[in-house]
């Protein structure tokens, strides 16, 4: 069987995340809006728009109608249209770091990329060519581009290096916790120092923080993929695989979080160990894991 970190390789990521690397070879991972999140945010953009150019043209008419100037009205709200729609997107995303208010609302960003921060040319470029995206009606240019564009860039975005991204909300992660608490003999077993790399600890946190959300035979299934492969370079035997996981990386993190117990009097020795007399060397019942 292929190390994790071989695994992990060659998977390829997903059609919907970008992966940019910085100048500083920082590797990130970004989910990109899809056409349908950025039509809602565009309604959204539309409508406010729409609204200001509305409060304009009843002030217009208002002075209009107490000056007695004709014709007014008609000049000052095109005058107000041309600069809403050639200014509206470039004012905001340079004063909100590539946000709009409708991608605000709907957590989008324009990002350039390469991962830097949108710039005043990249804007400008981006939506002066949004017309040609126009074309010939309803943005049908620009969404046949997308739809065509693994990264979902518009022409406009093509030109200017950018992409649309979905900010995920921030959250504070919680300790994870094993239920029931390691055992002093279970994580004395285990190499003070496990042979794990960075990638393969990040991959079992995240599956332990998956449990219980996923099905108990999918959540064995998943377990059963990858606990051979420590096991059998630490040289140990498991019974549960989840369990033998979740020992591995409280063991890597210095059982942060998680206070051993002493094990009951008359109670089970263990999950796992390279000791012959150990329960779990024992042969396994049927569906057990085993490296």
């Amino acid at each position: 069987m292929a190390p994790l970190d071989q695994i992990s390789a060659d998977r390829p990521a997903l059609d919907t995340t970008a992966q940019i690397e910085t100048p500083e070879h920082v590797r990130f991972g970004y989910p990109l809006a899809g056409p349908t999140r950025r039509a809602l945010a565009y309604l959204i953009d539309l409508l406010i728009r729409f609204g200001v150019l509305l409060v304009i043209a009843l002030l217009v008419s208002l002075v209009d109608v107490a000056t007695g100037m004709d014709g007014v009205t008609t000049g000052a709200l095109l005058v107000v249209y041309f600069a809403l729609d050639w200014f509206y997107y470039v004012l905001f995303e340079t004063l909100w770091s590539g946000r709009s208010p409708g991608k605000r609302a709907l957590r989008l960003r324009v990002v350039g990329q390469d991962g830097h921060s949108l710039t005043v040319l990249d804007s400008v470029l981006r939506n002066l060519l949004r017309a040609a995206d126009f074309l010939p009606f309803g943005y049908a240019v620009g969404l046949v581009i997308m739809g065509r564009d693994p990264m979902f860039r518009r022409f406009g975005d093509m030109v200017a290096g950018t992409v649309v991204v979905v900010e995920e909300r921030g959250t504070v992660t919680s300790q994870l916790q094993l239920h029931p608490p390691p055992t002093v003999q279970e994580l004395a077993e285990l190499p003070a120092r496990p042979p794990l790399s960075r990638t393969e600890l990040e991959a079992i946190e995240l599956f332990l923080r998956r449990r219980g959300t996923l099905a108990p035979l999918r959540e064995l299934e998943l377990a059963q993929l990858v606990a051979p492969i420590f096991a059998r370079r630490m040289g140990l035997r498991y019974q549960d695989p989840v369990r033998f996981l979740g020992l591995i990386y409280v063991r890597a993190r210095g059982d942060e979080g998680v206070t051993p117990v002493a094990p009951k009097p008359g109670g089970r020795r263990g999950w796992w160990g390279p000791n012959s007399n150990s329960v779990l060397n024992q042969p396994p019942s049927a569906g057990g894991g085993w490296p």
